[in-house]
């Protein structure tokens, strides 16, 4: 009997072992000695595994703030953090950071000549020279001209230009949940270490970022195939700022892959319906004069204010043979994307003109992250190429930045570089003076974004179908 019962409790007390994980915890760490006095192996009486237990803790919120970091699907919580902190952080620069006037007062006098009844677009002229921007910047100027006391409240423009930073932040932040690529923890380096853009927002009171906050909300739109309300805003924030006009390929890519040639057209004819209206009333005035200021493409910049072109002489610099070639290079890469990363079908690119329904392999739906990489890539293609960069030109790929880097598959060890990459790139924005060391790293910079871009988006090698009548070959040991 006694024999008996020994062999029970044996069996009782391996059994144990089988218990859930969860379970085995709960149960305590310290294993009994024989003879079950119910201390553990250091003899302290009543213990019942508290490290173990504290360390399973603390080991499962590891993992969990490892997530919201690391997971995509985390990035709505991290993007309403951020958006909190981002707004103390725009009135702490707003009321610490001395204003800096650069060309606030000039927009402000080129405004004002329209006010004032003055319709020939040659004659608005600010302190830094005429007004070189399309009409849809006069009417949206023109509304902070008034709210602003005619220009003289600075500080009430620092104010709505802050509230302008956060709603050009909600919309790339929405993109980037729809996308769900980039890792969260990256926009903390999108966000509050950026120098440079809360700069230019909240310090300096340029255009680029309305034309780039308008430019988003179109955006979202076509994410949603609100194709028809996209292109006019879209428009809208060319009116705005012409540099919009570097998205204008992918647009149109993505447009003819959408809607064919036919179903283009309507879109096509919105975007230029909105210029000719917002410009009407200067060209009844001076047609030649609206336009030619207003889209003028051969514009010179100073050589002192370029950021991208510092190591060069500066007769090269202002060299037109060297501003052809940079043409002939952004078109080259414009059509090796269309041509390799953009269109992935089988058939010739030509297809694009047919309609949809008519196409020998119908294209499938537009996905979420196809709109944006062709959008963001043929931005950033336009920025590689561009003739100068000046300061507040960052705004217009700063944003575009974390997805061109991670819209790539990225091992484990691949993401220090990319954060690094980021680094340099805030960094040669923040040398001003620049430098030729700081140009040269700029470029260094591009070029190998581009270079992950390409790389990184090629398409997958199709399989090789085995031929009929033969046995595939056997695989060998280590192989299996």
């Amino acid at each position: 009997m006694a024999e008996a019962a020994q062999r029970k409790g044996k069996r009782r007390g391996g059994d144990t072992g089988r218990l859930p994980g969860r379970l085995r915890l709960q149960t305590g760490g310290g294993r009994e000695e024989p003879g079950g006095t119910g201390k553990d192996r250091g003899g302290a009486p009543g213990r019942t595994g508290g490290g173990p237990v504290m360390a399973a803790v603390l080991r499962r919120a590891w993992r969990g703030r490892r997530e919201a970091l690391l997971e995509p699907r985390y990035t709505p919580l991290v993007a309403a953090c951020l958006c909190l902190a981002e707004g103390g952080v725009n009135l702490w620069v707003i009321r610490r950071v001395p204003y800096t006037e650069i060309d606030w007062q000039a927009y402000m006098a080129e405004v004002e000549g329209f006010a004032n009844g003055t319709r020939d677009y040659t004659q608005l002229r600010g302190d830094t020279g005429p007004l070189v921007y399309p009409a849809g910047f006069v009417y949206i100027f023109l509304g902070l001209y008034y709210a602003t006391g005619r220009g003289a409240d600075v500080r009430l423009a620092q104010y709505i230009f802050a509230g302008l930073y956060l709603l050009n932040l909600l919309l790339v932040f929405r993109i980037y949940c729809r996308t769900n690529k980039v890792p969260p923890y990256v926009f903390f380096f999108m966000c509050c270490a950026s120098y440079r853009i809360h700069s230019i927002f909240v310090l300096r009171l340029f255009n680029d970022p309305v034309a780039m906050a308008i430019l988003f909300l179109a955006i979202n739109l076509f994410l949603e195939e609100r194709w028809s309300w996209g292109c006019l805003l879209f428009s809208l924030a060319v009116s705005v700022k012409m540099n919009i006009l570097l998205f204008a390929p992918g647009l149109l890519f993505l447009l003819l892959k959408r809607f064919g040639l036919l179903g283009c057209i309507p879109k096509l004819c919105i975007c230029a319906l909105l210029q000719v209206l917002l410009g009407l009333p200067f060209l009844l005035a001076n047609p030649v004069g609206y336009l030619s200021r207003s889209f003028d493409l051969g514009r010179q910049f100073q050589f002192k204010w370029t950021v991208n072109w510092r190591f060069l002489p500066e007769e090269v610099f202002h060299s037109r043979v060297f501003h052809a070639l940079l043409l002939l290079a952004h078109l080259a890469g414009l059509g090796l994307f269309a041509l390799h990363r953009w269109h992935r079908s089988g058939e010739s690119i030509l297809s694009l003109l047919k309609d949809p329904a008519d196409r020998k392999h119908p294209s499938p739906p537009l996905s979420v992250n196809k709109i944006v990489f062709v959008l963001f890539s043929s931005n950033f293609l336009g920025v590689c190429c561009s003739r100068s960069l000046h300061y507040q030109f960052y705004v217009w790929y700063f944003h575009t930045l974390p997805y061109l880097l991670w819209c790539t598959p990225t091992a484990k060890l691949a993401h220090m570089p990319k954060v690094l990459l980021l680094g340099v790139i805030e960094l040669c924005w923040n040398t001003y003076p620049s430098t030729v060391c700081s140009s040269l790293s700029l470029h260094i910079c591009h070029g190998l974004v581009l270079l992950q871009l390409w790389y990184g988006t090629a398409p997958l090698p199709a399989p090789h179908a085995p031929q009929p009548g033969k046995k595939p070959a056997p695989l060998s040991k280590k192989a299996r």
